[in-house]
């Protein structure tokens, strides 16, 4: 099934998706974007936090930390790789390019992406 959901740009402060632009977090996967994201900082996120994406059986969340790169914390990356679930954390526009070439390839993949820093 091709996806729905293909990330056009990403500029400081926006995400575009389709004809619609995002100017908040977003979590987002091949055929949905979920635009009522957590307004919890990268660093305060938990498994919890991913609990909607989880259930779309995933190998990896690719996660847009803003832009530049923010460690989450390392509690979070372990709870995931427990579920067999991989995180990847970078730049929000790497991030975007990340996405957007996983859904391509197929796998089942997640995103979310923070706007501002």
């Amino acid at each position: 099934m091709p996806s729905t959901v293909t990330i056009l740009s990403v500029t400081d402060g926006e995400i575009r998706i389709g004809d619609r632009s995002y100017r908040q977090t977003i979590a987002l996967t091949a055929d949905k974007v979920i635009d009522e994201w957590t307004g919890k900082a990268v660093k305060q996120l938990n498994e919890a936090d991913f609990a909607a994406l989880l259930e779309n059986n995933l190998e990896v969340i690719v996660l847009g930390t803003g832009p530049g790169n923010i460690f989450p914390h390392r509690d979070l990356v372990f709870a995931l790789a427990r579920r067999g679930v991989g995180l990847e954390f970078m730049a929000t526009p790497a991030a975007a390019r990340t996405f957007n070439v996983l859904v391509g390839e197929g796998r089942s993949v997640a995103a979310v992406l923070y706007t501002g820093s």
